[in-house]
């Protein structure tokens, strides 16, 4: 059998005069960040949108990282990427690829907190990448026509229909027109769930042919160009439709999007809603991957930063998680390197 490879220092850390065993206990025993740092650390990535689990596993993260920092000799304000890699040799035998990802991702943040407050000019961890981390594809992408299809062969109940003097069908027009605007939102706009149950009447500026999505702890408010047929429909809808579900359900609401029952639970309109779209085509899953397939295909003709903008992503790296759908391109690379016949 062959000998275990150790793991070899980084030139840097080698020529390092190396702590006593007493002073690696006493580092052990103290905390690696103060609390003034800590929170300074924390209010920085509230500030940037993280939820509060986040920055807790961040700074958790860090805190193993400044531990074996102390035992390395290696001062925070002096870490280089050599150091990085270092550490992450030596992790390598003990834990899976993605959870050396995860750290590394947290301390990305760290290095650029310290950065953006003046304490180390370069992040040394801004050009690490871990190999070997599987992608994965976020759900099927419908194609364009399969999404346009989706729109223009939703059906609204015939105005001369037999049944056009029932309360039953009234409503189901009046559920089917206000469901067609969802759609379009949701194809032309690439709005998510979340987006469509927070929207207002007051955000849509029918003027301006332009629709206000507001930002919230996960995504970036933003201003969106809506299409010449969506100021149309979305007209009727606003003057019309929409007043009559508030009369019909004694509601007062400035929510946009008005259900039909007594119930205000927005997922219940979007359940609906996918069923009939999945009735019109059975590739259809989610909502979820409708919005995929939107952005998937802006990013085939804008540039990363104007689709992260549209898509209303706090962070770029949420915008690339998507490049991976194109399938037109992973078709391209089946036929080049597997070529049949």
């Amino acid at each position: 059998m062959s000998a275990k490879i150790r793991l070899g220092k980084t030139r840097d850390s080698r020529t390092r005069a190396k702590p006593t065993p007493k002073e690696r206990e006493e580092a052990a025993l103290q905390p690696a960040t103060t609390p003034q740092k800590y929170q300074e650390f924390a209010t920085y990535l509230l500030q940037k949108g993280y939820s509060g689990a986040t920055i807790k596993r961040y700074a958790r993260d860090t805190e193993y990282f400044i531990v074996w920092a102390v035992k390395e000799n290696i001062p925070i304000e002096s870490t280089r990427y050599a150091d990085i890699l270092h550490y992450m040799q030596g992790k390598r035998e003990r834990v899976k690829q993605r959870t050396i990802s995860t750290q590394i991702n947290g301390l990305k943040h760290y290095f650029s907190f310290l950065t953006a407050s003046g304490q180390i000019e370069v992040n040394p961890v801004l050009q690490v990448q871990v190999k070997g981390v599987k992608r994965r594809i976020l759900y099927p992408v419908l194609s364009k026509a399969e999404l346009e299809s989706l729109y223009h062969n939703f059906e609204i109940p015939a105005a001369d229909s037999p049944n056009k003097n029932q309360n039953w069908f009234k409503s189901s027009v009046k559920v089917s027109m206000r469901n067609k605007v969802m759609l379009a939102l949701m194809i032309y706009q690439g709005l998510n769930t979340n987006e469509l149950g927070t929207l207002t009447a007051q955000d849509i500026k029918l003027r301006e042919g332009k629709i206000f999505i507001p930002g919230s702890r996960r995504s970036n408010e933003r201003y969106l160009k809506l299409e010449a047929h969506q100021v149309l429909d979305m007209m009727e809808y606003l003057l019309t439709t929409r007043k009559q579900l508030l009369e019909q359900t004694g509601k007062q609401s400035d929510q946009l999007f008005i259900s039909i029952g007594q119930s205000e639970r927005f997922n219940n309109m979007i359940q609906k809603l996918m069923k009939k779209l999945a009735g019109q085509n059975k590739k259809v899953i989610s909502a979820k991957q409708i919005r995929t397939s939107v952005i998937t295909h802006w990013l085939k003709i804008h540039n990363l930063r104007e689709v992260q903008h549209m898509a209303g992503h706090r962070f770029v790296s949420s915008t690339e998680a998507y490049l991976v759908n194109d399938l037109e391109d992973l078709q391209e690379d089946v036929g080049k390197y597997h070529p049949i016949g």
